[in-house]
């Protein structure tokens, strides 16, 4: 984040959460952190969410600092609706089982669309994972899906290999 100014999502599970010396890792260096507000902790293995409380609290904590929280793989399990009722998320990551062929199947179109309009009314933004073709992102841009990431847009780089100057010191 600091030597390329750029938004950055880190991946938690409930055991990183749980974990103590990670934690204190991670607050540790979000004290002495300038720019917070571009990372972004993606909850992963929601399902092992049995402690709301801990886990709210650790968001809490988070957002304190300006860091955002997104809920990955939302669409895969069935909590998934009373994790955003009960933590604090600024994003839902939609599954790539409901987007990697949406532009095919109705009752995936419908789902997401059930999932972007409940998100909207809570003002959490959506992302649509696995965008592989022109006429996934044409569907999901159809039904106001905010963010996509996928092959369609680029396979993922090493930082060498991307347009970012490794040798700036900023």
């Amino acid at each position: 984040i600091k030597k390329y100014n750029i938004h950055i999502s880190l991946n938690l599970s409930m055991a990183d959460i749980k974990d103590e010396n990670i934690s204190k890792a991670i607050f540790s260096k979000l004290d002495n952190f300038d720019k917070p507000n571009n990372l972004t902790i993606e909850l992963l293995e929601t399902e092992n969410f049995l402690d709301y409380d801990y886990v709210s609290d650790f968001c809490l904590k988070l957002r304190t600092y300006g860091v955002k929280i997104a809920l990955d793989d939302f669409g895969s399990g069935y909590s998934n609706f009373a994790h955003i009722m009960n933590l604090p998320i600024d994003f839902i990551k939609i599954d790539a089982s409901l987007i990697s062929n949406i532009d095919r199947d109705e009752f995936s179109k419908l789902m997401v669309e059930t999932i972007v309009t409940l998100s909207k009314k809570l003002n959490i933004y959506t992302v649509a994972e696995f965008v592989s073709s022109k006429e996934i992102y044409e569907t999901i841009k159809e039904l106001g899906i905010d963010y996509a990431q996928g092959y369609y847009f680029g396979k993922p780089l090493d930082a060498k290999e991307s347009n970012f100057d490794l040798d700036k010191e900023d």
